[in-house]
């Protein structure tokens, strides 16, 4: 059996949204790196862009679903690549500093952005989280097969 290991500082845990934070400032540097029609002006204005994002999304985000939802069922879930891009494209707009050339490099920044994501939460998460997605991916495969 393995214990879920909890990452400290000081000796307190860190708490959840700060890690979240963390990976999404992560995964924009890559972005800005990696993709030539996203650019930063300074690490500190993509921390901000990072948390600005997490913003949106968390308030935002939800009421753009609702409100496109008939879009969302209609293309199978394709729409929310646009709502996607759409959030991305407004949180570069009010960082000042942070900057996103057009409406399809913000869908391509976005898509690689989630991509990172979550590639960086798949390898930080806890061994009784990865235990019980691989449980769950080969209980799926069993009944595909």
């Amino acid at each position: 059996m393995s214990k879920i290991k909890q990452t400290l500082i000081l000796g307190q845990p860190i708490p959840r949204f700060l890690i979240n934070w963390l990976i999404s400032a992560v995964a924009l540097i890559v972005v800005v790196h990696l993709f030539s029609g996203v650019s930063s002006n300074n690490l500190l204005t993509t921390i901000v862009m990072a948390l600005i994002l997490g913003l949106i999304n968390t308030f935002l985000r939800p009421i753009f679903y609702l409100l496109s939802l008939p879009f969302i069922v209609f293309t199978l879930g394709a729409f929310t690549l646009i709502i996607n891009a759409l959030t991305f494209y407004l949180a570069a707009s009010l960082v000042h500093g942070f900057y996103v050339a057009s409406f399809w490099s913000a869908f391509w920044a976005a898509l690689l952005y989630s991509f990172i994501s979550f590639l960086i939460n798949i390898l930080i998460q806890s061994d009784d989280k990865k235990i019980f997605y691989m449980r769950c991916s080969c209980r799926k495969c069993k009944k595909i097969n």
